[in-house]
């Protein structure tokens, strides 16, 4: 079985969903750092943090969540981190724009709860192809 990484950087404007979020991830003993905007999340990884997974919501002010992964990718910031969408939109335009940027997992916040999102993040780790 392959060593699950534990750094874990979560980026969502919702405090109440961070800090639940955050206390999950804590308690499954990950290392959690959070960020309530795409730009302080990215001030943090320019800042020197390199998470294992960055778990983002895509609805944010300023710039949103796809176009966060899109800029850590381009500026190769975190290449071997799993970037994971954690949100409500399920649309076909927002999952297609996630496919485009190649993000390694898909979560709709709506149909999961905290327990089923640590699964399918550390689901989507195991599966991951390693850089």
């Amino acid at each position: 079985m392959p060593i699950i990484p534990k750094k874990i950087l979560l980026v969502d404007d919702d405090k109440f969903l961070l800090d639940m979020y955050a206390i999950k991830f804590s308690k499954s003993g990950y290392e959690v750092k959070t960020a309530d905007s795409t730009d302080g999340a990215l001030k943090l990884i320019k800042d020197g943090y390199t998470p294992d997974i960055i778990l983002t919501d895509v609805v944010m002010p300023g710039m949103d969540g796809l176009e966060m992964v899109a800029k850590i990718q381009q500026e190769k910031l975190v290449p071997k981190a799993a970037l994971i969408m954690l949100t409500n939109q399920g649309s076909s335009d927002d999952v297609g724009r996630a496919r485009q940027l190649n993000v390694d997992g898909y979560i709709v916040k709506a149909t999961t709860v905290p327990s089923d999102v640590l699964k399918s993040v550390e689901n989507i780790l195991i599966t991951k192809k390693p850089v």
